[in-house]
């Protein structure tokens, strides 16, 4: 048997994450503010995919890694019935760190540039 084709796993990859996109927007959990999935990454053996996700309010973070843990059954399912392979990934979430990373890196250049605009005020009086 050979290993899936790394086009198939990018396809596959791609229609987990708009088939999860459009059912986690129909959660009604509490914990679930506005989410977006912005990766997955299912693996080679296509039993496992690792779904990465960004929320708007990221100091919640942790309760919407909870609340789609806890609807991961349901997503699984949803999944199970819109795409077609033979096995139907075990779901893991985690929060998307390069929108964190990205966050950090733009607050650092915001006071870069502040320090830079009050050196010039400074140096002009």
């Amino acid at each position: 048997m050979s290993k899936p084709s790394f086009p198939r796993i990018r396809r596959v990859n791609a229609i987990i994450q708009e088939v999860l996109a459009d059912e986690i927007e129909r959660l009604t959990d509490p914990r679930l503010g506005f989410v977006s999935v912005t990766g997955v990454q299912v693996a080679p053996d296509m039993r496992r995919a690792v779904i990465f996700v960004s929320a708007l309010d990221q100091s919640h973070m942790d309760g919407t890694i909870k609340g789609l843990r806890a609807a991961a059954p349901r997503l699984r399912a949803a999944l199970g019935r819109q795409i077609h392979i033979k096995y139907t990934p075990d779901l893991e979430f985690r929060a998307d760190a390069g929108i964190v990373e990205g966050e950090r890196i733009d607050a650092i250049l915001r006071e870069l540039h502040h320090d830079d605009e009050a050196q010039v005020a400074d140096s002009d009086v």
